[in-house]
């Protein structure tokens, strides 16, 4: 039941996201467009309760459970971001918007942008690390926590791989080509 939830709240976020922009952009209704946007995150919280319930009820913490609390976690830390740049191509092409805008590709620029990426990926991370220990002390010492207690390695290796690319960017900084980046044009 919670892999099936998992599956309609994605389907109903993309849902959401495709009514609110066709609202804002082919009906001009705005205000009504960004009310239909401001409905995603009643989804997580729909998944989080009936979560809850289940380990409530008795259920074994499996997979499916950390699995909740990671697509949380990554809706928190990465939905926001998603929706703005899928807004920022859908007003491009059907509302006559500006082109939208593209990550530096060099220098301390391309850094600072793969660090704020990095800080998008470590708070879904980080999200999703508290929701699993919140589930581990909802269990207690009653049930298996393995799986959950897997998932919150997965997340560090999340967090760690993020890290590691955006420090890579400011130590080696990506050079423009035919040297002009150090040229100080």
């Amino acid at each position: 039941m919670i892999v099936t939830l998992i599956v309609l709240c994605e389907v109903g976020f993309w849902v959401l996201l495709a009514a609110g922009l066709a609202l804002r952009y082919v009906a001009r209704k705005p205000r009504l467009g960004a009310a239909v946007l401001l409905c995603e995150p009643l989804l997580e919280v729909v998944l989080l309760v009936v979560t809850a319930i289940d380990l409530k009820n008795g259920a074994e913490p499996g997979l499916r459970h950390g699995l909740a609390a990671v697509y949380i976690g990554f809706t928190v830390g990465l939905g926001h971001s998603t929706v703005k740049w899928v807004d920022a191509r859908v007003a491009h092409r059907f509302a006559g918007g500006p082109p939208p805008v593209r990550p530096p590709k060099y220098g301390m620029a391309r850094a600072a942008h793969e660090w704020r990426t990095a800080a998008r990926w470590t708070v879904a991370a980080a999200t999703a690390m508290a929701l699993l220990q919140a589930a581990v002390w909802y269990v207690g010492g009653e049930g298996d926590t393995g799986s959950l207690e897997m998932w919150q390695r997965t997340m560090l290796w999340v967090i760690g791989i993020n890290l590691v690319i955006a420090a890579g960017y400011t130590v080696f900084p990506k050079q423009e080509p035919g040297g002009r980046a150090g040229a100080g044009r």
